[in-house]
């Protein structure tokens, strides 16, 4: 049994499809469930639900985002050195560890909504932020598991618990969202007042990730007992080693965690400055009325590039565990193998899904998210897609770091990008006054930044040749190539009765010309000797299309 969880660690491209498919389905049924909940709360309780989770998210960085990536190292570190009893302690403290930031966590949020509220300047908020707090406690619970699992190599618990957490999300957020909205109105009368309809109902939207969670949780937990069960007499064996001792253990975990929370709190902690910023901002230049609606847009655009962005956060979460492992191996052929196929594989995916979100934002906007500011949305998806690019490399990259052991460097990186990210905001937004768009291209500089900083330092720790013209500029012109057969696809099936822009229309029109651009793109891929037979055997799901084609 331990061979094959070794054996996952090597396979980690095929760990992280699985994670990436699942983090698709993810977001799939999160644009799905998004489309009939914005229709009930409106673009305003759109605004409300974006900012809480903002905030959430923050909070859920400090104290349990990190953990999957920092628990997952140590163990996959240990499994390598066959430190079987170590594993067992790592997890009993990383439990302890977890909950007590999760509390915190919890606390500040629950307790200082109101405060929170004021310096966003949405009064109204505090009420999805105090609903949406016990998901915190929750998810300290969920990833000390999910990073078990991880970095035993074994994706399929985490994406299976994704979707199990996304299903009951969807169907909980819309319920509540209904109940609690009608409950508004009735607010609204009783205070004679006005919004209160929104806020309720982003609240009972943000009801629905706490339900998720639990669910996610009680899977996870079942997964647990079964797994231990299995691997029991495995990890109460020391395997001749000496164990370490208590406050190694300890010293290891904070030692990884810590690090890890500051880097991924300062890359991330953007969305935050940013409503902050933007809030305020506004409110001098006297569009406050506005401030809620433009950024319930803007998290409607996230929503969207959120989506292949998800594919480089699952491949993080398998990159992390894979590089550690070898690195402790000190298999340096295997590191940099495992670096130069991290991003090959995100390039090829990434291109893409720039190119097709550019070329389709109208159809796909009008598709998922009809309504009176869907221009604005259409522009803000346009202009933004290049942030899948930005976005997906820099999360790599940073994973890529973690693996290799240096913590710090995407720590003092991150920084430096989100000081320029600050200061580029605020000229676009009160100097030039590009509005909402000061958030998007603020945002592509800060990701392009980070991940350009952490190439250097990748190039300078890890020597390896890099085929520019095959990794970089073949797999772009594939994907214009590919996003101008998707355009006149497009434009070719809108005649007729299909003309008409009903949302069944337009999805069979995206349907059938994503379909058949996707087919021109792996076909390009192939042909150009993009993807070589060696490159079959390390990236998967391409196998089959590959053997169609060669014979």
């Amino acid at each position: 049994m331990i061979k094959q969880v070794k054996k996952n660690n090597k396979n980690f491209l095929l760990q992280g499809s699985i994670l990436a498919i699942a983090g698709i389905i993810v977001r799939c049924i999160g644009l799905l469930y998004r489309s009939p909940m914005n229709s009930i709360i409106g673009a305003t309780g759109n605004g409300y639900y974006s900012s809480a989770y903002n905030i959430y998210s923050f909070f859920l960085i400090v104290s349990s985002y990190s953990f999957p990536a920092a628990i997952s190292k140590l163990i996959s570190q240990n499994l390598a050195n066959d430190r079987y009893l170590d594993i067992k302690r790592i997890i009993r403290f990383s439990f302890v560890f977890s909950i007590l930031l999760g509390f915190i966590s919890f606390s500040l949020m629950y307790f200082g909504a109101r405060e929170i509220s004021v310096i966003l300047q949405k009064d109204k908020l505090r009420f999805a932020l105090i609903s949406l707090s016990p998901a915190l406690i929750i998810m300290s619970f969920l990833s000390v598991f999910r990073g078990i699992f991880q970095g035993m190599g074994n994706m399929v618990p985490t994406a299976l618990s994704q979707i199990i957490e996304q299903i009951a999300n969807a169907f909980f957020s819309i319920i509540f969202a209904y109940i609690l909205f009608n409950k508004g109105n009735i607010a609204n009368v009783i205070y004679q007042d006005s919004n209160y309809e929104y806020a309720f109902g982003a609240a009972g939207g943000t009801i629905g990730t706490v339900v998720g969670a639990f669910f996610a949780l009680l899977f996870l937990l079942f997964m647990y007992i079964v797994f231990f069960r299995n691997y029991k007499r495995f990890f109460n064996s020391n395997n001749g080693y000496k164990p370490y001792s208590s406050q190694t253990i300890i010293l290891q975990l904070v030692s990884t965690i810590i690090p890890i929370i500051f880097s991924t709190t300062l890359y991330n902690i953007s969305s935050i400055i940013d409503d902050i910023i933007f809030s305020n901002g506004y409110t001098i230049q006297g569009f406050h009325d506005e401030i809620v609606t433009l950024q319930g847009l803007y998290g409607q655009y996230h929503l969207l590039f959120n989506i292949p962005v998800a594919i480089a956060s699952a491949f993080s979460a398998s990159i992390i565990p894979s590089i550690s492992t070898s690195v402790a191996e000190k298999n340096v052929r295997d590191v940099v193998l495992k670096i130069k196929y991290s991003f090959k594989f995100i390039l090829l995916i990434v291109f893409p899904a720039f190119v097709c979100f550019f070329t389709l934002s109208e159809p796909i906007c009008k598709f998922l998210f009809n309504g009176d500011n869907v221009d604005i949305l259409i522009k803000i998806l346009k202009y933004g897609s290049i942030s899948i690019i930005s976005f997906s490399l820099s999360t790599i990259s940073i994973s890529i770091l973690h693996g290799l052991g240096y913590f710090y460097k995407p720590l003092i990186n991150s920084a430096i990008a989100l000081i320029f990210h600050i200061f580029t905001l605020i000229i676009l937004l009160l100097v030039f006054h590009f509005g909402i768009y000061s958030l998007v291209y603020s945002n592509i500089i800060f990701s392009f930044f980070v991940f350009l900083l952490n190439q250097k330092f990748i190039n300078i720790v890890v020597r390896y040749k890099k085929n520019i013209f095959r990794n970089y500029a073949m797999p772009l012109f594939c994907s214009l190539v590919m996003g101008v057969s998707a355009k006149f696809i497009y434009s070719f099936l809108n005649i007729g009765f299909l003309q008409i822009n009903n949302i069944f229309s337009l999805g069979f029109k995206l349907l059938v010309s994503l379909s058949i651009a996707l087919i021109v793109y792996l076909f390009l891929l192939i042909t150009f000797g993009i993807i070589s037979k060696r490159d079959v055997e390390y990236i998967p799901f391409i196998r089959i299309f590959y053997g169609f084609l060669r014979g």
